[in-house]
């Protein structure tokens, strides 16, 4: 099940996205069942009952709205938590000039930066030097605390596409990377949030990132440094995830920085990142000034 949050009369609605004859549509979830929570995450929140529920009103439903009709937000817009790996990818590490690390490197973002796809992501005027990074993005299901690598799947809703946006002169600045990494609109995600049962192996999607005709990113997560069990084992010894919580698990290399000369994002420009199963997420980009 690929579920959405959509906009429509002004309002966040949960939906899921379906196929028919050739085109994509979308599934309003509680117009079609009236039972289910109002928004993504409370589905989450609410358990297997009401994913359950969910699938069935989108394999059910009679009617259909056209995805070309309606906006899309994040498929989770206000995630309780955002923690995202750095130097997950030894390629990556590599071009960053950086020794592989012991332990996973997490860092935060927060839901001022979080966009859906079709959303402009906007350059700040305070720096020239923002880019790209494509990710694997993991949604948690159920509360998850002190979680073993041989079980942490089981806690996982499932995957969405998401663009850890970076201002690179912000992020060094120090040896904490939170300001370079958290400007508004910094965080898009989407287009859907995949449930696991459609990705039975999370370690074998092929990632790429394009800016019209040039390929920037092209890899795979079987590139990954630590594992979605291993992330999901060691951050949970810290804290408590909960449903709707999301844990982004680096990128691979071709980031902007990394080139010679450096390729940084500019506005009139259109990001795209395609993972294998979980769809385009697509983000125009705009100066603030």
């Amino acid at each position: 099940m690929k579920l959405i949050t959509f906009a429509q009369d002004g309002m966040q609605r949960p939906g899921a996205l379906i196929a028919r004859d050739g085109r994509d549509w979308v599934v309003d979830l509680q117009r079609t069942d009236a039972a289910l929570p109002g928004s993504v995450r409370a589905i989450l929140e609410a358990g297997s009952s009401a994913l359950e529920r969910a699938e069935s009103a989108a394999a059910n439903a009679t009617e259909v709205l056209a995805l070309s009709d309606l906006s899309l937000a994040a498929p989770i817009p206000n995630p309780g938590k955002i923690l995202c790996i750095g130097l997950n990818y030894a390629d990556h590490a590599a071009e960053s000039g950086q020794p592989l690390p012991d332990y996973p490197i997490v860092f935060s973002k927060y839901n001022n930066a979080v966009i859906g796809s079709g959303q402009a992501i906007v350059l700040p005027k305070v720096t020239d030097q923002v880019d790209y990074e494509a990710e694997l993005g993991v949604v948690i299901g159920k509360r998850a605390r002190y979680v073993g690598e041989d079980e942490a799947l089981d806690y996982v809703a499932g995957y969405t596409v998401v663009n850890d946006v970076s201002a690179r002169d912000y992020q060094t600045r120090t040896s904490q990377w939170t300001m370079g990494k958290t400007f508004d609109t910094f965080a898009p995600m989407g287009p859907a949030l995949v449930t696991a049962d459609e990705v039975p192996d999370p370690h074998n999607l092929a990632i790429r990132l394009w800016i019209g005709e040039d390929m920037l990113q092209d890899s795979s997560t079987s590139q990954l440094i630590f594992s979605v069990p291993r992330l999901l084992a060691d951050i949970s010894e810290v804290m408590t995830l909960e449903p709707g919580d999301i844990v982004s698990t680096g990128t691979p290399p071709g980031v902007g920085a990394a080139r010679k000369p450096p390729r940084w994002l500019r506005a009139g420009e259109t990001v795209n990142i395609e993972i294998e199963r979980l769809g385009v997420l697509s983000n125009p980009i705009v100066s603030e000034s």
